[in-house]
């Protein structure tokens, strides 16, 4: 069975349009105009095990927010679209990946009910821009439009990291860690796991 999600968003800000495969192999072609993001989508996809791809254009001339914040709403739909049912997938998962001197932990459960918990990130950092074109504080921005239109719980915590780069780049793959292990097919579900008989 396929699951493919393919989702496009056009706006005043920003246009977006992403393909996801849950079943892929880590083939990705991201381009969203912010060369970090694109770096950590990058990310994403080859940790997350999911082809994607992802094309956007937005007003990146005035700030980052709107396309980042955007693309990440349509990850979000494309994910719930290729996950379908959920018929026989694991529903929880969770990843710990440390970075050099940071380390980050992601959970995740495909509940159908919308969550995010962000906890860690040194407040320090909360004016700082990575690499110029990313502005640390956008990291939570994803996460939550990510989980709240994927309709997944996750919590994602710092548990320490004193590079930006670092601290971002562990808490992306730590939830496309912990979004594989749960999005995964269980070989002992047969149906969708839950005791409501729907997620």
């Amino acid at each position: 069975m396929s699951r493919v999600g393919k989702v496009s968003r056009t706006t005043k800000e920003s246009a977006i349009s992403v393909v996801v495969d849950l079943d892929g192999t880590g083939v990705v072609e991201i381009a969203t105009g912010v060369p970090f993001y694109d770096h950590m989508l990058t990310a994403f996809g080859v940790h997350g095990s999911l082809d994607l791809r992802v094309e956007a254009t937005g007003d990146v001339h005035i700030d980052a927010h709107h396309t980042v914040e955007d693309t990440a709403i349509v990850l979000g739909q494309a994910i719930r679209q290729a996950l379908g049912d959920k018929k026989g997938i694991r529903r929880f998962g969770d990843a710990w990946i440390p970075m050099d001197e940071t380390l980050a932990h992601a959970a995740i459960d495909v509940s159908g009910r919308p969550y995010c918990v962000h906890l860690g990130e040194p407040e320090e950092f909360n004016a700082f821009t990575i690499g110029g074109n990313y502005p640390f504080v956008l990291t939570r921005h994803v996460f939550d439009s990510l989980a709240f239109h994927a309709q997944i719980a996750l919590h994602v915590r710092v548990l320490h990291g004193r590079d930006p780069h670092h601290i971002a780049e562990a808490q992306y793959k730590a939830v496309a860690r912990a979004l594989r292990a749960a999005t995964e097919s269980d070989p002992r579900a047969a149906g969708v796991p839950s005791t409501k008989g729907v997620l």
